[in-house]
């Protein structure tokens, strides 16, 4: 059986045709945009007209980028050596450089318009485009001069992106030195990781001594590629005129500092259940000074939930039908059309993740999988993904750009159909495995997200006087950890170089890419007690507020449920969730 992704619904290789053939109509788009945009600008006559022109044009482009962009990065995701993939990924950013000055021209025009409702009424073409249009304007407000957006543009290529390159470069090529059935094997980072899950106890601490030890070898690199692309992000920040990254990632989230500091303060008010998880499963694991952090993925019961990727599949499928047959429908279109690159292999990318590809209507998935029950979860979580972007598929390319907090709202709620599922159906020490992994998983989203917001923030904070040194950088982290965990955890024990194998702090156009991932969990969460109150008819609720994720803001995409995010009452409501699931995992753990 064939393990690897199929890329040919896009392209069969670099050198086919196709590809060919859309690199050469990017170069044409590309142009007709350059001259739309001084066209256009140059009165306001037929208004109109001109925006419905402008949106086919923006759809083919967007169409056309996707689809090169896509296959080159994807390429290089299981491969960082290809060559190809590498020269045609930085081929694409540098084009995509070169629309900034058209886009940013007209942007301005479209600022300029005295009456844009009405011209939108006026036209059912532009009726279905009046958030993109909208936001547009709202945007420009942070623009700088055609210049200025295409020098930034074009300076970012030899920037934060090549920076991003050199760290991704860097982490899949990096080997861990370990010593393995009473030799020392040089093995990928992703296979070390993958460790934590082991029910060898004394594998999980060699494998974190191992993995800790040989950053020593990357680290001034990664740290360099880390102070690189914080300090570009800082300077745009200020060049458009934010007070702080953080305030230019709300507006990007679509998200106001309401919500955020709604969430966060649920949050902080929840850590003392989260410790007593990690404290309880300190004492199961025969700990005393809490939670060494290799021990924070150990099973903790005898009775292995070892899922192989068969079992795996069979076991998702099953559960998405629990809650819609067509969910379960769309797994197994993923899993039959080889959309999935399943297993760690040298060169490839760590960790998880979606990539949905709206030109073709399809997605691709791209595991580490470990034959754990945490790489099903994650199987589940990916699918998730992939399903928000089928209940997106009837829309045009440019309203399916849903803002980071939301992004991760599909992917929690299949997680939790899976493990809720799973708990009913299993024996006691199933249940108290699967709800074990269900915690552990929270709390790497909420606790261990905690630290990861407290570190970026310190991160930037301390930045803006001068690059940070490698030991600031992981005195930082472990300052975030500790404020986090506080007595979960051992503190001779903790992990200071969580930062580098972390991709979401090296994407300069998703800063604190952490906070999000508490939004899905918590509004998932929510999402899930509706579920269980209203039943099926839910259904059809959810795939509609899924489908309108790429034009509302959050607040309006959450009203479309009846929910309020502004307020931490919702939020504690969410939590209290799975606070009942850690005192119900502490009373099975003792009986």
């Amino acid at each position: 059986m064939d393990f690897n992704w199929d890329l040919r619904r896009l392209y069969e290789s670099f050198s086919s045709d196709e590809f060919k053939n859309d690199l050469v109509r990017l170069d044409k788009l590309i142009a007709d945009l350059n001259k739309m945009s001084k066209v256009m600008t140059e009165t306001h006559e037929n208004e109109g007209r001109k925006l419905e022109d402008y949106i086919t044009l923006s759809e083919e482009l967007a169409t056309t980028f996707e689809k090169l962009g896509v296959f080159s990065s994807l390429t290089t995701s299981v491969n960082a050596k290809d060559e190809e993939g590498t020269k045609y990924e930085a081929i694409v950013d540098q084009k995509l450089s070169e629309t900034a000055e058209a886009e940013t021209r007209i942007s301005h025009w479209i600022s300029e318009i005295k009456d844009l409702d009405s011209i939108i009424t006026a036209s059912e073409r532009l009726k279905e485009f009046d958030f993109y249009l909208k936001e547009k304007v709202e945007q420009n407000k942070h623009l700088l001069s055609e210049r200025e957006e295409a020098m930034l543009a074009r300076l970012k290529n030899t920037g934060s992106t090549a920076w991003t390159n050199y760290k991704n470069l860097l982490i899949a090529s990096h080997k861990v030195d370990i010593e393995m059935d009473g030799k020392m094997e040089s093995l990928p980072l992703t296979v070390v990781l993958n460790m934590a899950y082991d029910s060898d106890k004394e594998l999980r601490k060699r494998a974190y001594e191992a993995e800790i030890a040989s950053y020593a070898k990357i680290e001034d690199g990664i740290a360099a590629a880390l102070n690189g692309i914080k300090g570009e992000v800082i300077t745009v920040a200020e060049l458009r005129g934010y007070k702080s990254p953080l305030d230019m990632t709300l507006e990007d989230s679509r998200m106001d500092r309401a919500t955020l500091d709604a969430m966060l303060e649920a949050m902080k008010e929840n850590m003392p259940i989260f410790r007593k998880y990690l404290r309880r499963k300190a004492e199961m694991l025969g700990y005393s000074n809490g939670l060494p952090f290799y021990e924070m993925y150990a099973p903790v019961v005898e009775k292995e939930m070892k899922y192989d990727y068969e079992q795996g599949k069979a076991f998702v499928e099953k559960q998405f039908r629990t809650f819609d047959e067509s969910l379960g429908d769309y797994a197994r279109t993923a899993f039959d059309n080889h959309w999935i690159d399943v297993f760690p292999k040298e060169g490839k990318v760590g960790g998880a993740f979606c990539c949905n590809i709206q030109s073709i209507g399809e997605s691709r998935f791209l595991l580490n999988y470990g034959d754990n029950f945490g790489d099903t979860i994650t199987m589940a979580h990916e699918l998730g993904h992939g399903f928000h972007g089928e209940c997106l598929k009837n829309e045009s390319i440019l309203n399916t750009n849903y803002p980071m907090p939301l992004a991760e709202t599909a992917s929690t709620f299949c997680e939790t159909i899976v493990k809720k599922a799973a708990i009913k159906e299993g024996s006691r020490e199933e249940a108290l495995s699967i709800l074990e992994t269900e915690i552990s998983d929270a709390t790497q989203v909420i606790v261990d997200i905690y630290s990861r917001y407290l570190f970026e923030t310190a991160v930037f904070e301390n930045r803006k006087d001068s690059p940070l040194t490698v030991e600031e950088i992981k005195n930082l982290m472990l300052d975030a950890q500790r404020e986090a965990y506080g007595d979960g955890l051992d503190p001779e024990y903790l992990h200071p170089y969580m930062w580098t194998w972390k991709s979401h702090y090296y994407y300069a156009d998703a800063n604190f890419y952490n906070f999000p991932y508490a939004f899905g969990l918590l509004f998932a969460k929510g999402l899930y007690a509706e579920y269980l109150s209203k039943g099926h008819e839910f259904v059809h609720d959810y795939k509609k507020l899924l489908s309108v994720t790429g034009k509302l803001k959050i607040s309006d995409v959450t009203r479309t449920v009846g929910i309020d995010v502004t307020t931490p009452e919702f939020w504690r409501k969410s939590l209290s969730i799975v606070a009942e699931d850690i005192e119900e995992f502490i009373k099975l753990s003792q009986e």
